[in-house]
């Protein structure tokens, strides 16, 4: 039995470049503090840093998360559309109420509108980016 060719195999043989998904990057006021939430939370060491940039996640694999200072950020208005999410993350969770009263500890809040609270909460982080905690698997 063959393997399966990895993606960087099936690049090389299609002659198209390899490319690797490093980060998904968030837009924020502060990069140091809204890293700090997320490193928290999820346990992700900092890779990287500088005045106007952040990144978390892991050398063994996987992508990380990115935290760029933008001067006249404004925060998304989720789930109003005045001023459009830049990014939206779905976290797994085993149980929504005590990863929910840990994400708020850290900074997090819920918002007033949940589409399905039995099975997913969201919450917008320090800057105002919603994400999801569920019980799903996606």
């Amino acid at each position: 039995m063959t393997a399966e060719p990895t993606t960087q195999s099936r690049a090389a043989v299609e002659g198209r470049p390899i490319i690797r998904w490093l980060s998904i990057d968030f837009d924020c006021p502060d990069p140091v503090e809204l890293a700090q939430f997320y490193s928290r939370g999820l346990g992700l060491p900092v890779l990287y840093t500088s005045d106007d940039f952040v990144l978390l996640g892991t050398e063994l694999a996987g992508p990380g998360l990115g935290f760029i200072r933008i001067p006249d950020y404004q925060r998304p208005s989720w789930p109003e559309s005045v001023v459009a999410k830049q990014a939206h993350l779905e976290f797994g969770v085993d149980d929504l109420d005590s990863a929910q009263a840990w994400m708020s500890e850290l900074g997090a809040i819920p918002t007033t509108f949940q589409p399905d609270p039995n099975h997913r909460r969201v919450m917008l982080d320090p800057a105002g980016h919603p994400f999801c905690l569920t019980t799903h698997d996606v």
